[in-house]
């Protein structure tokens, strides 16, 4: 996993349901651990998915360089060219403990 603020991230897979998913630490102060569906949503989906507590990422980076997570708060242009991607919700129930 990557250190606050680095570029870096650590692509795997949920335990439960293998979606692909993308883990990171997003922020120079105080940094979120955030853990992303690598789904790239269209804006409809991103604002029916959008929630105080689920945030939209933009997904920067790719082929030749290392993906990262940027949030996409009030200044993020509206006309962005990366994909937009929201916080992983296992759709997955949990094994029981009994």
């Amino acid at each position: 996993m990557s250190r606050p603020g680095s570029a870096g991230a650590d692509d795997s897979r949920c335990p439960r349901c293998r979606a692909p998913i993308l883990r990171q630490l997003v922020g120079r102060i105080a940094a979120l651990t955030v853990t992303a569906d690598l789904t790239p949503l269209t804006p409809s989906q991103q604002a029916e998915l959008r929630e105080p507590n689920r945030l939209i990422w933009c997904l920067r980076g790719g082929d030749h360089t290392t993906r990262r997570l940027a949030w996409t708060g009030r200044d993020h242009p509206a006309n962005c060219p990366h994909p937009h991607v929201t916080e992983h919700r296992c759709t997955t129930e949990p094994d029981t403990l009994f």
